[in-house]
């Protein structure tokens, strides 16, 4: 049974206004407390109770009426109760207070009927259809409310809108009516954030959170919660509960609230649920912890902000670097391939550990990104990547973001993975990072990047960037002129200031605190393929003037990709803006090939050369850090 209090400690107090999408019917539901006395109640041969339901009056009595607002709009009060903004598709519908009102009342009605301790239901055979309608502004969540009628046509035009906009979560309902081994409804499963159920769950390919409610018991995956409706069945249907505990779970984690607050505050919000309503946010957690435990959840958030901002600052402590070794699959396998090194577990493997057992690592570098598999594999003394650092005095970080997918009737592309993002964050703060880093990457012509290309981009990374912060993780926010193209310093430096200005409008509108965001950007210098190449001073000064107009002094800092440049032209580059200094916030590098292509070829895919390899790699440590001083 979960009561301990120090729990409360894992939840993140969060005042970011969620919009939430209710994709669900709304019912009218009329309960009648029947009067024993004078109905006509007839017992049958197999001992089967009867009423006759003449509705003329001279068949029944009830001695009391109670008509309710059901379904969907109990999603609806729970979720604007705890201070979001929820909406019904094609349902204009207000709580105003304490009160829900629906412009154009539904035309389905459940009657509720209680005897003693029983209830029964009178309910259409056949539930309306329920209605989608293109929502004005983009949800952070879509939640398919057990009231909601699945078909195909819903189910599809519910995906082709998450497909849209990928940073959109899903939540969904599943109950005994809804057939599990449909299609549609298994890619709703698969592309869900968040699944609840009060039937059995077929196993399915999602690994994301899964709340059970059964009569006794309410699951979130593997804490439970006891708890009955026994006491008060003569005034709420399972239906109604179900209904309220689903909502409160999905309200409370999208608060930033953990699994097991989520659960205390479903079991309370039920218990203390009449039909006039429910409870907020504020008195749930009042009766629950009391008062304090609000204080301490305001502190909590404090101290959590302070420690990013902590983690902000290290990561750009004085002539220090990032070290970027999170290359993907298909990156590395490339750099394998020139010098015909076996792409492999094992090879991998090796590759990154040169790199991290390199003598004095921490004189130079204070972070290092890490690929998913990298932050799973071990150093050669058995320990993981992540705490072998750690214990380096080097943050560990974690590149989330899962390559790039093109924008349709496009030649551009926008950058994938936040469908799971909020779960992998989760798993990867458990594991030891501490920042994370997402690449959006432009191309450079004649009609590109386009507007919608930086908004699309720009928005992704302003939500990747609230999902750290969320998850007690730095983001390091990089948009990337890809340098391998033809194009002018003028261009540019026209290109990186209308990015940065799309990127920190983003970032405000979804309040992400900048004290702990890290930008890592381009340098400011014409194409590869352009004919007049920019020199280390033209670099140095378009960078900083463009840095200056377009980046806001609160911001934790600002790092540099190399980008395709030569490791000599990077740090040559990287000096020339360093001279251009001083700047309003700490500026570095945060550099992969520049750093690292002279170990690669000094290692040759041979552990016999690793010696070699930690000596070029310590090279261009000392080379880039030395950049970092200001030379007159």
């Amino acid at each position: 049974m979960l009561l301990e209090k120090n729990i409360v400690t894992e939840a993140c107090y969060n005042k970011h206004m969620h919009n939430i999408l209710i994709v669900g019917n709304i019912t009218k539901d009329v309960y009648l407390r029947l009067d024993n006395h004078h109905n006509h109640f007839e017992t049958d041969a197999n001992g089967v109770s009867w009423l006759d339901l003449a509705f003329n009056g001279s068949s029944h009595r009830f001695f009391s009426r109670t008509s309710i607002y059901g379904g969907a709009a109990v999603s609806y009060e729970v979720l604007t109760r705890f201070g979001l903004k929820p909406q019904i598709p094609a349902t204009p519908i207000d709580f105003i207070n304490g009160q829900i009102t629906v412009k154009n009342p539904p035309t389905t009605y459940r009657y509720i009927l209680s005897k003693d301790d029983n209830i029964s239901y009178l309910t259409p055979s056949n539930p309306e259809t329920t209605n989608w309608q293109l929502p004005d502004t983009a949800p952070d969540w879509i939640y398919i409310d057990r009231s909601a009628k699945l078909s195909p046509e819903l189910c599809q035009q519910i995906l082709n809108y998450l497909n849209l906009g990928s940073h959109i979560q899903l939540a969904v309902f599943i109950s005994k009516r809804v057939n599990q081994t449909e299609a549609y409804v298994q890619e709703l499963l698969a592309r869900a954030s968040l699944i609840i159920t009060d039937t059995p769950l077929k196993p399915q390919t999602s690994n994301c959170p899964v709340v059970t409610i059964t009569p006794e018991h309410i699951r979130l995956n593997q804490q439970r919660i006891h708890w009955s409706l026994h006491e008060k069945q003569d005034l709420m249907t399972h239906l109604t509960a179900h209904l309220i505990i689903a909502a409160t779970i999905l309200a409370a984690l999208a608060l930033g609230r953990s699994e097991s607050v989520a659960l205390l505050l479903a079991r309370a919000n039920v218990d203390q649920a009449s039909l006039e309503g429910t409870s907020n946010l504020d008195k749930l957690e009042d009766d629950i912890f009391g008062e304090e435990y609000r204080i301490e959840l305001v502190d909590q958030k404090d101290n959590q902000a302070i420690a990013m901002r902590e983690i902000a600052q290290k990561l750009l402590a004085p002539h220090k670097g990032i070290l970027a070794a999170d290359e993907s699959g298909g990156s590395i396998h490339k750099k394998f391939a020139t010098l015909n090194i076996p792409d492999d577990f094992t090879h991998r493997r090796d590759y990154r550990n040169i790199f991290f057992t390199t003598p004095d690592l921490e004189k130079y570098i204070s972070g290092v990104i890490l690929f998913d598999e990298t932050a799973r594999q071990t150093a050669d003394n058995g320990q993981d990547f992540v705490t072998f650092l750690s214990q380096k005095g080097i943050i560990p970080g974690i590149k989330v973001d899962q390559g790039l997918e093109p924008i349709a009737n496009s030649t551009e592309t926008y950058t994938k993975g936040l469908t799971d993002l909020p779960i992998r964050l989760s798993e990867y703060y458990k594991m030891g990072a501490r920042f994370a880093k997402w690449r959006a990457a432009f191309n450079v012509s004649r009609n590109t990047p386009s507007d919608l290309a930086i908004r699309k981009n720009t928005e992704i990374l302003a939500d990747y960037a609230k999902a750290c912060q969320e998850a007690n993780i730095v983001p390091i926010v990089e948009p990337e002129l890809v340098y391998d193209g033809y194009y002018s310093l003028t261009e540019s430096a026209h290109y990186t200031g209308k990015i940065l200005d799309a990127l920190f409008t983003e970032l405000k509108n979804r309040s992400v605190d900048l004290s702990a965001c890290i930008l890592k950007v381009n340098m400011v210098l014409a194409g590869k393929q352009y004919e007049t190449q920019s020199t280390p001073q033209e670099v140095g000064q378009a960078t900083a003037s463009v840095l200056r107009a377009h980046v806001p002094e609160t911001l934790a800092g600002v790092v540099f990709l190399s980008g395709g440049q030569s490791m000599e032209q990077a740090t040559a580059n990287l000096q020339a803006i360093t001279n251009a200094g001083p700047f309003p916030w700490p500026v570095t590098f945060s550099f992969a090939r520049a750093l690292q292509d002279a170990t690669l070829f000094a290692w040759q895919g041979n552990n016999a050369n690793a010696d070699n390899a930690r000596r070029a790699f310590q090279a261009r440590l000392i080379a880039n850090t030395e950049a970092l001083n200001k030379q007159s």
